[in-house]
């Protein structure tokens, strides 16, 4: 009797190992990723200029902070219509920088909000008085 005792003893152990392995190992997968530039989080877009200009506000007219090169992946925040570039007046804020780019001259994978969904407070994009003259 004692040697089934220790026998299901061992067994209620080595199950409880096995279980968390498996709990460890899932929980291990569910961590979050680290951002990877290379293939950031959707929503993201890919350059298609050669160079293109990351902007204070979404105009032209505003002052240039930055600049994406052809093929770079970027994400977005959110977008806004503004100034339209060649027919097309959607301006994409960027996730990790206080920039915008013109929706022209990137390609978008994933779903992107308007900025009005996402800011739900005090922005400076639409309460200030250069905000206001850099969207015409």
């Amino acid at each position: 009797m004692f040697n089934t005792l220790k026998s299901r003893t061992a067994g209620l152990a080595a199950g409880a190992a096995a279980s968390a392995v498996l709990v460890g190992g899932s929980l291990l997968a569910a961590a979050p990723v680290q951002a990877d530039p290379h293939h950031p989080h959707k929503p993201y877009g890919v350059v298609k200029a050669n160079v293109l200009n990351e902007r204070q506000y979404p105009s032209t007219d505003s002052s240039v902070v930055g600049q994406l090169h052809r093929h770079e992946k970027v994400g977005i925040k959110c977008k806004v219509r503004a100034q339209v570039i060649h027919g097309d007046p959607i301006w994409y804020h960027l996730r990790h920088k206080e920039a915008w780019v013109s929706g022209h001259y990137v390609h978008v994978h994933g779903h992107v909000k308007w900025c009005k969904d996402v800011h739900r407070h005090h922005h400076p994009l639409t309460n200030s008085r250069k905000a206001r003259m850099a969207k015409g």
